[in-house]
């Protein structure tokens, strides 16, 4: 298959996140040669994805499970078994690191991808930050995640706010925050892990949320079940070119012991979400005004499809994904996109993007066999 596309590569692979990489890895296993075939560029300084981007404080035991990527196994690596007393950005930095070394996955990096392009050829050009030149290739395959594009607030008066307003991704340590007044913002585990962190540093914090929090008893089959339902939801709205609801949404706070803990303390008494924003605090509905000094959004994330803008793609609108292939954009597929950031659903995704993805430079038929 390495010849299929002797001009420029077969596959572009932008990010090497766990989606990204898992594509990579099914490649391989499907003859493209990864650096030469198959060309995985990644926005990151080092490995890690996202991870490596996450605040200090943030351990494996506190996030919402990390699974394996594809034959991480064989490189003698699980994070079932990996260390919850050091940072979780660093552990799985260490992990992804070593899986490339093992996988010979050859990442460029960094490489900020700034624009797709379709030429006159039909290929797709990637042109960015940190290429020596734009390349062109059959297939693009955009597994960029979301922490690079959180949600913005919709909230009136954001601007006339003084103190400090911070999005999800800005969060480094609680002690920036330590003795003062809070408004946290958003309904997922996020926000509630602020939340914890806040109550640590003597910081008076106010929770509010556009509905009411759902808790959830940690229960494996109700956990998988609740899980396959999100899949199911996320995948509708994708295939119809809706914009991606929250996952949080659609499967509610597992009820964690940390979390089981902060709520029995009375620390999460959730408010009705606010209807603006003034220079020294929020309005809530009921007129009255809540003196804060800062504002922390944790509302969640759209996927990043922002380099893709010139064929037509904007997550805002909406693009109709099925399969992970963009259904009216041939020879573009997006990884961990809708029903795929499910870890339930991650790796069958990745498997049959690579599959198709490697179909496709065969047959150039559009849109893949479903």
């Amino acid at each position: 298959m390495s010849n299929v596309n002797p001009v420029g590569v077969s596959a572009g692979v932008s990010a090497a996140g766990q989606a990204g990489l898992a594509i990579a890895y099914h490649l391989a296993r499907r003859g493209l040669v990864l650096g030469a075939d198959a060309v995985v560029v990644d926005r990151g300084p080092d490995a890690g994805g996202a991870w490596q981007h996450r605040w200090e404080s943030l351990r494996l035991g506190d996030a919402h499970r990390v699974h394996d990527l594809p034959g991480m196994d064989d490189a003698g690596l699980s994070f079932d078994s990996a260390p919850q007393h050091i940072p979780a950005r660093e552990v799985v930095a260490d992990y992804y690191r070593q899986y490339e070394q093992h996988f010979d996955v050859n990442v460029r990096r960094p490489v900020d991808v700034e624009s797709v392009t379709r030429l006159d050829d039909g290929r797709l050009q990637v042109a960015g930050a940190g290429l020596d030149a734009p390349f062109a290739a059959s297939v693009v395959i955009g597994a960029v995640g979301t922490w690079g594009s959180p949600r913005e607030p919709e909230v009136p008066g954001t601007e006339t706010f003084r103190g400090r307003q911070i999005a999800t991704p800005e969060y480094t340590n609680a002690e920036e925050f330590a003795g003062m007044r809070v408004a946290v913002v958003g309904g997922g585990t996020s926000a509630i892990g602020f939340i914890r962190e806040l109550d640590q540093v003597g910081a008076t914090t106010h929770w509010f949320t556009r509905r009411p929090a759902e808790f959830l008893d940690t229960n494996a089959v109700l956990t998988q079940n609740l899980g396959r339902e999100s899949v199911r939801i996320q995948d509708e709205a994708a295939r119809a070119g809706r914009e991606l609801p929250s996952i949080v949404s659609t499967t509610g706070i597992p009820l964690a012991p940390r979390i089981r803990e902060l709520r029995d303390r009375g620390r999460l008494e959730r408010r009705p979400m606010f209807v603006r924003v003034i220079t020294d605090g929020v309005v809530q509905q009921d007129g009255t005004v809540l003196p804060v000094d800062a504002i922390i959004w944790a509302i969640g994330f759209r996927a990043e499809l922002t380099p893709f803008a010139p064929l037509g793609i904007d997550a805002r609108a909406g693009v109709k994904v099925e399969h992970g292939h963009a259904v009216d954009t041939p020879g573009v597929f997006f990884a961990g996109y809708g029903p795929q950031a499910s870890t339930i659903s991650a790796e069958r995704g990745a498997r049959r993007i690579a599959r198709d993805a490697s179909q496709y430079l065969i047959d150039s038929a559009w849109p893949p066999a479903t």
